[in-house]
């Protein structure tokens, strides 16, 4: 199986932007998309889970893909979220593909009662009859490792988002697949550094939408090998991710909410049961992001 190159960068999900009522408001979803792309922004998981998931419609996540085909043209690609019931997972894939979406990435397994036997059903059913490219997205102990590699036989497997951070399994897996999928870090700019080198080609990112263009010299310089650069790029980065991963990581969403007004955009509130911030909290924030903008000012 061919590999995807076009995966092996920094893989932006897009925050959702709601209106006062917290209905989908698609012009600053637009102006946003206009902008990451012309920073450098080439593969966009718009509806996945930092873009809250898990609230929206089947019709809001085909008007998000739609948005975003139009304001990125056709030289980005666009990776869909999907998941829950097979049949849900196959509407929305569908859905993606009429959106001109290129792949699907199925979201972590959030029902009771996992096995491997019972997952590897799911995977084979959506494999089957997607219509267009998976990756299979990894945040516990289901899909296990030999489920994936067994899996990675299957023609329309292309990608793994592996966000279980331990290196050293990740490590392994790697290997034992030789080469047959992607293998993406799941974890963001926390752990790409150290998921690249031990065989990662690409990561994730929340912070992309707040300073696109540092992770994006991030990634660079991980893959140029020059470990100085990376770390000292990853060093601005990092507040940003330090706060979304607060209290178990309920400052994910929020915290990227608040802080795109600083760049001119007003997403809204997340939805519920995502958390609010407080006062104090985006004063917080209010502290730690000039520096991060400044930084990302001078790459333009």
């Amino acid at each position: 199986m061919p590999t995807c190159e076009t995966l092996r960068t920094v893989q932006l999900v897009p925050i959702t932007a709601f209106d006062r009522d917290l209905q989908l408001s698609l012009p600053p979803i637009r102006r946003h998309a206009k902008r990451m792309a012309e920073a450098g922004i080439r593969v966009f998981i718009p509806c996945a889970g930092s873009a809250e998931f898990h609230s929206l419609a089947a019709d809001e996540i085909r008007l998000t893909l739609e948005a975003y085909r139009e304001s990125i043209g056709d030289e980005s690609s666009i990776m869909a979220p999907t998941g829950h019931s097979v049949s849900v997972a196959l509407d929305l894939l569908r859905v993606a593909a009429e959106a001109t979406a290129n792949y699907g990435l199925v979201m972590p397994l959030n029902f009771p009662y996992l096995s491997d036997e019972g997952a590897r059903d799911y995977f084979r059913q959506l494999l089957d009859e997607s219509p267009i490219p998976l990756l299979i997205y990894k945040k516990g102990p289901v899909p296990s490792n030999e489920l994936l590699l067994e899996l990675a036989e299957h023609d329309n497997l292309v990608g793994v988002k592996y966000a279980v951070n331990d290196l050293d399994e990740f490590r392994q897996v790697v290997l034992a697949d030789g080469g047959r999928v992607e293998w993406i870090c799941g974890s963001a700019e926390r752990y790409a550094p150290f998921f690249m080198l031990a065989g990662a080609t690409g990561y994730t990112s929340g912070a992309g939408n707040i300073c696109p263009r540092l992770t994006l010299a991030m990634h660079k310089a991980i893959s140029d090998h020059d470990w100085d650069e990376a770390m000292d790029l990853q060093s601005i980065i990092l507040p940003i991710e330090h706060y979304r991963a607060r209290d178990g990581s309920s400052f994910n969403i929020s915290m990227l909410k608040y802080a795109i007004t600083h760049l001119g955009l007003d997403f809204g509130s997340p939805r519920p049961p995502q958390r609010t911030l407080t006062t104090e909290e985006m004063e917080e924030i209010d502290q730690l992001l000039p520096a991060i903008i400044a930084a990302e000012e001078q790459l333009e």
